[in-house]
Parts: C-alpha cells; structure tokens; sequence
C-alpha cells in the first residue's frame, strides 16, 4: 500500500494505465460512466479519463455510490494485507519451514492466489522472502557470533552447504570476515582530493565497499576492524581514477554508475533500493515513495529513507537524486551543499 499523500491524479492516471500491482491499496479507480472501482492493476480496458475519479479507500469509493469491479475485487484488499502480514510472522516463527500450502491455508486461499498476493505486496514470492529472511539473519548473526556455523544454523539453514549456496555471488567477502571485523579481506584503499572535498574510496577484489566525504583511514578501520588494509596499488588505482572522473562528472555517467563494481551488502530490501537508486538517470530525481515502490513495497516509505542512510558507497549509489515529496531537497550524511552540486552537475549533461 503507497503513500497517496505522494500521488497527485496525474500521476495515478499513469499508474492505472500502467495497471501497476505495486501500488494496489493505494488508492482505487472509480469509473463512472459504469458505477465500478478497481484496483490500479484491474486488467480490464482502461477507461476514459474523463470518466475516471480517483479514491483513497473502496469505503470512500463506495461512499460515492459505485461498487466493487468484480474482475480484480478491490475491496479484498485490506483482507489481503492481513493475510500477508499474517503470513510474514509465521514465515519468521517457523525459520520459512512451512510451505507454500501452508501459507496459503491461512487465508483460506489457493496456493497459486496466494503466491500472487504475497508477491503483489512484498515483490518476492514466500520462499524468496523465506530465503531473503534467512540471509538477513545469517549476515546479522555473523556481524555478531564467533562462530560460523553457529551463525548459519541459528539463521534457520539445515546445513552449511545451503548457505553458501545461497550467499554465492553475493558476499564479497568470506563469511568469516563478517564474523570477524574484516577479518582475512583486503581492502586497498586512498583519500583523493576533489572539487567537493576529499574523498575516502576503499575497494575489496570485488568492487568498491566504501565512498564516502571527509573521512580517512581511521574511520574505515573503525568499520573494518580485522581486515588488512592496504594503501593504493596499480589495480586500486585504475578503479579510483575511474571514480574520481565519475564523482567529478556525474552527468557524463548515463548508465548512472552500473559499470563501476561495487561490494555492499543489505537486506534484501535495502538492496532493491540500492538497485532502484543506480536506475535513476543523471539529472532525474526520485522521491522516497518512488524508491519504496520501485523495491517492491510501497508501503515502507520509512524503509526506503533508512536504506538511503545505510548506502555506504556515496554518488555510485546516488542516493542523492532522492528528494523529498514537494521537491524539498530533504537530508544528506555529506552535507546539503554537495548534494546540491551534484545534482547540479548532473543536470549539465
């Protein structure tokens, strides 16, 4: 369910023609010239928009004399977010064990509705939710417990293998050093000197792990306690030339960043996010609604905003091009006149 204080009716129009499931909740589409309200995703023709009112709520829609589309039952909605929300604490108690089947008996739904339903709020089907749960736990556990294996069976694996598994691809470090401060990566690492201040820029073999504005080697220990870091090095320096150019000229980056590699690591939510952010084009702006939706969840506007504040690798990751609704520039860990220069700069394409 979205914000709809974030949606003006231009922009629901877009929505409805777009038949969004994402922001399914958010409001419905009233229609009438046939007395009928839908979802935003009703895969019926669309309507004239001379036609077309637009509601918060089916209570409201209802109020205004028109019923329910009986193709896509809007007026189901509110059982589905219970449905689902039920769903999640039970997928959390039982370490995602119980079975698509099982979930779906809940709500008294089919299984293949239910899948449908949950994947329409969340954008991730049971088990991928179930999976990304168990990951969160796992890098959650390993930031905390000595031991490895105690941090995967605790995260609800049934065997180490399945965690690797899993995590293949997707830690750029061993999940030892994230047990242990860093402990066994190499991060190479140099404080440059740009136009906007110095520049901290740290890498591992993967990509960069850390950009960020007036900070040194002290604070990249103090993140990386155990790992061995290393000044430089003629690879590090090919990368960190590259980066430089990139922060420099933001506007000449039109795949917004992608081909730079990075090494970060979040929830499965907060990495949507980042994903969504890296898809905003130079010169565009995003606000924090458009980035809940654009993850999967439009409902987790305040989600979205701590994904923002987490992102540890500034300008690759623009979470910069985020404003607020009403085109208030909002917050910025670096400062507001950087933010403000960047997006100037990138609107000098």
């Amino acid at each position: 369910m979205a914000d709809t204080l974030v949606l003006d009716d231009d922009r629901r129009w877009q929505i409805a023609l777009a038949k969004d499931r994402r922001y399914d909740g958010a409001f419905v589409t009233g229609v009438h010239s046939t007395g009928i309200y839908c979802r935003p995703s009703c895969p019926a023709r669309a309507p004239l928009r001379h036609n077309v009112r637009f509601y918060a709520t089916p209570a409201e829609a209802e109020a205004a004399g028109l019923r329910a589309c009986l193709r896509c039952t809007p007026d189901a909605i509110g059982r589905d977010d219970a449905t689902v929300i039920a769903a999640i604490e039970a997928i959390k108690a039982s370490a995602g064990r119980l079975s698509l089947g099982e979930l779906a008996a809940m709500g008294g739904y089919s299984a293949a509705h239910f899948q449908r339903v949950f994947k329409r709020a969340t954008g991730l089907s049971p088990a991928a939710y179930a999976r990304a749960l168990r990951e969160e736990r796992a890098r959650d556990a390993l930031s905390r417990q000595g031991s490895v294996t105690e941090a995967i069976y605790g995260a609800g694996y049934e065997a180490p293998s399945r965690f690797y598994d899993d995590m293949k691809g997707k830690m750029g470090m061993a999940p030892s050093a994230w047990a242990d401060g860093g402990r066994g990566t190499t991060i190479h690492w140099a404080v440059a000197e740009t136009s906007l201040g110095p520049m901290l820029v740290a890498a591992t073999d993967k990509g960069v792990c850390r950009l960020s504005f007036g900070e040194g080697r002290d604070a990249l220990a103090r993140r990386f306690p155990k790992a061995a870091l290393v000044e430089g090095g003629d690879a590090f320096a090919r990368l960190l030339a590259e980066v430089i150019a990139t922060v420099e000229a933001p506007g000449d980056a039109p795949a917004g960043f992608a081909h730079i590699p990075l090494d970060v690591k979040g929830t499965a939510f907060q990495e949507a996010c980042w994903k969504a952010l890296r898809a905003i084009p130079p010169g565009d702006t995003r606000t924090y609604a458009q980035i809940a939706a654009a993850a999967g969840n439009p409902a987790a506007v305040r989600a979205a905003g701590s994904a923002n504040a987490r992102n540890n690798v500034a300008v690759l990751i623009p979470c910069h091009r985020v404003i607020r609704t009403g085109g208030n520039l909002g917050g910025y860990a670096y400062g507001l006149d950087i933010k403000r220069e960047l997006l100037k700069r990138e609107t000098k394409r």
